[in-house]
């Protein structure tokens, strides 16, 4: 048994000892039902996996994990602090694609419900306003866990970029905005880009922002040996700043504390797992500052 779930298992047999009256309206608040979450989590073990799929992805990704082995990891770092589902309310900056949602409702099945900073790409399109509405509803004396992280695709015969989707045959893009602002970017670099004086269309900003906040990453990508699977880890670099700079703007409305889980969601297949490679787990204090680095945890 994992030394994570020897951990979970003792917050399941003491969590009687901490049973408040909960507020109507908020289920993901109630011990009972946060019971009844950790032990399908805990107790259902780790999936069958594909074995070959599995080192593909990990070829690939070495540090990648499954989302599953992500949940527990990250649950028994944060139960160990303080941190749980009766004092947190999740908030996520993903992608607004169907795929960004199995995460998501991974991390949804034990926090409850989440509040959504993200758009395309996972970038936190709800801004410094967004992050104050949030902040505002986290439980009184209670924390943040905030997930965020541009997404890729990779299919079962090992392409990145692309993914199966369940009911189409077609083999399709993965993330479809991040890949139209690599082409975006590319015909700016190789000088093919048609000149348009026009401003911003407000029906597509998101997308013209997304192609906005990936410019700097042009002689990166350009230089890459595989440049789709270099591309979600550019989008991370210019997230992970916009994010802590939300965060360090926001600071004042933190409660007890936010714990920051950023990095890379790696769709696959109907029938796998999906996987995460965290970059960062930073765990804030009600100051706003940086007090732990979590990410060994994840490992």
């Amino acid at each position: 048994m994992r030394s994570s779930s020897v951990a979970l298992l003792f917050i399941l047999a003491s969590t009687d000892a901490f049973q408040v009256s909960q507020p109507q309206g908020r289920p993901s608040t109630n011990l009972n039902g946060f019971r009844d979450r950790l032990k399908s989590l805990f107790g259902r073990g780790e999936p069958v996996k594909d074995k070959t799929f599995d080192k593909l992805v990990k070829n690939n990704f070495p540090c990648a994990i499954t989302n599953s082995a992500l949940t527990k990891k990250t649950v028994a770092a944060l139960e160990k602090r303080g941190i749980s589902p009766s004092n947190t309310l999740l908030a996520t900056s993903l992608c607004c694609d169907e795929l960004a949602r199995v995460l998501e409702d991974d991390f949804n099945q034990i926090y409850g419900n989440n509040f959504n900073l993200g758009g395309l790409s996972g970038f936190p399109f709800a801004g410094n306003t967004g992050f104050g509405a949030m902040a505002a509803h986290v439980p009184d004396d209670g924390f943040c866990l905030l997930v965020h992280g541009p997404h890729v695709g990779i299919s079962q015969g090992g392409v990145i970029g692309k993914v199966e989707r369940s009911g189409i045959e077609l083999v399709d893009n993965c993330c479809g905005s991040a890949i139209a602002a690599s082409n975006y970017l590319q015909g700016i670099t190789s000088g093919g880009a048609a000149i348009n004086a026009n401003i911003q269309s407000f029906t597509d900003f998101q997308q013209g922002a997304v192609q906005e906040l990936i410019l700097p990453h042009g002689k990166r990508l350009s230089d890459a040996n595989d440049r789709m699977k270099e591309l979600p880890y550019a989008l991370y670099d210019s997230q992970d700043i916009l994010v802590r700079e939300i965060i360090h703007d926001g600071s004042g409305g933190i409660k007890k504390g936010l714990a920051l889980l950023g990095g890379i969601q790696i769709n696959t297949g109907p029938d796998s797992d999906d996987y995460f490679h965290p970059l960062r787990f930073d765990l804030y204090d009600e100051n706003g500052d940086v007090v732990e680095n979590l990410l060994p945890k994840l490992k």
